[in-house]
């Protein structure tokens, strides 16, 4: 039998950076994230997709080293002090200009950031973006269809492609199988050789037919031979291989609809449709980026709601009055049609400044407590006024008193707290 050789032909990536780049982004994770938290309230409604440019500062990027401390025995008296507290920052002492020989600038304040910058890319953006996000109580429902599969390791086989080869498990059956047989070999070339030893050592003939010398001569023929079998016996065979195996297991459906509700009204000045419109691309992209089977209903209400597309729930100019309950009416009109909550994840966000009809707040309320909230894993409000709230958000958190786990309002008065308030409504719970 002649000798197997493996080649392993998996290809390496060719980006050879990719490993380190991915190590240094986990060692400065805070500093990107700081970052990335900054840019989104800069930045407009189009383009939050695309990377952006982050800088360290100079103390943060600098490796620990070994180094000689000063020699011998001091003794230090370290008094303390009754005009600073921890956290204070302490003034530039007068006097001097304060470049010393370092190629560094120094800045007025004596604090500056090192010209160390890089730039991650749009997919490491929007994974810094939606860190530790999640939509809330997201539950497995009954198989729908047979789209979703699932890899699951199913043992071992003797065939496989060289991708699947397990190294270690591979290389453990062959040493068991050259354990098997050579083992008795072994154990009779140990004998032998005691044997050769003793008759070397004290020339007491094993068998009187045959001469000291032949006898000699006949257990060192035997060893080698002996010897020469092993060394035969391959260190590996393809019989010893073993490939891991994998079945495809369906899995349960995790499809999800979003319900994006989004007050049009004349109420709402154009801040306050920018600021709607900001938060809606935050979640379009956080449910696009991290989920794959969901679906999103957009609902444009002002006295009257209606379900539009992408481009017109952005870029329409309607308006009109404030009939909230309308757009809850139409939501609860398309999950009885298309949604069945045995079926589907649903899931709503809804922004409007609060202002309503002051009939119109309490159906709102029924309409959410007896129709809706039963039938939606979660269901987040965003009041978008930096003044008083008003009727409606009164009536929301008397629903939220009612449905803790499944209801969230939340206010946002500048742009700046969008950011902050989106990662409150769907930050990650811990189990």
């Amino acid at each position: 039998m002649g000798m197997t050789h493996i080649v392993d032909r998996r290809l390496n990536g060719k980006n050879k950076s990719a490993v380190n780049r991915e190590r240094f982004l986990r060692r400065y994770r805070h500093h990107i994230k700081r970052a990335v938290s900054d840019a989104v309230q800069k930045r407009s409604i189009t383009d939050i997709e695309r990377g952006e440019k982050v800088s360290i500062p100079s103390r943060d990027i600098e490796e620990p080293i070994f180094h000689h401390g000063q020699g011998g025995k001091r003794e230090m008296v370290h008094p303390g002090n009754q005009e600073f507290v921890a956290g204070d920052t302490i003034p530039k002492p007068d006097g001097g200009g304060g470049q010393g020989s370092g190629q560094g600038q120094a800045s007025p304040d004596g604090e500056g950031m090192d010209e160390f910058a890089f730039q991650i890319t749009q997919e490491e953006f929007l994974d810094f973006l939606f860190d530790d996000l999640e939509l809330p109580n997201l539950a497995r429902k009954k198989l729908k269809d047979t789209e979703a599969f699932k890899y699951v390791r199913s043992g071992f086989s003797t065939d496989g492609v060289p991708a699947k080869l397990d190294v270690v498990r591979s290389l453990r059956g062959a040493h068991a199988r050259r354990l098997g047989l050579g083992g008795a070999r072994k154990k009779k070339i140990r004998d032998l050789e005691k044997q050769l030893e003793a008759l070397k050592s004290a020339p007491e003939d094993l068998d009187p037919a045959f001469s000291h010398e032949d006898q000699i001569q006949v257990l060192e023929e035997e060893i080698a031979r002996l010897k020469a079998n092993v060394r035969r016996i391959p260190f590996i065979d393809e019989i010893d291989l073993r490939y891991r195996q994998h079945l495809k297991k369906p899995q349960p459906a995790t499809s999800a609809v979003m319900f994006c509700l989004m007050d049009v009204s004349g109420s709402m000045t154009q801040m306050h449709k920018d600021i709607a419109k900001r938060f809606f691309i935050l979640l379009y992209l956080f449910l696009k980026k991290n989920y794959k089977k969901i679906e999103v209903v957009f609902i444009r209400h002002h006295t009257s709601a209606k379900e539009v597309d992408e481009e017109e729930f952005f870029y329409s100019r309607e308006t009109g009055g404030t009939i909230v309950s309308s757009a809850l009416k139409l939501m609860h009109k398309i999950i009885e049609s298309r949604y069945s909550p045995a079926e589907w994840n649903i899931y709503a966000a809804q922004a409007s400044d609060g202002d309503n009809w002051n009939d119109d707040s309490p159906i709102c309320s029924k309409l959410l407590a007896d129709s809706i909230l039963p039938l939606v894993q979660y269901y987040a409000y965003v009041e978008i006024t930096p003044q008083d709230h008003q009727m409606l958000w009164y009536e929301y958190e008397k629903i939220q008193e009612r449905f803790p786990q499944s209801f969230a309002l939340q206010q946002i008065a500048d742009p700046g707290e969008i950011y902050p308030v989106f990662r409150q409504l769907f930050e990650r719970k811990a189990a």
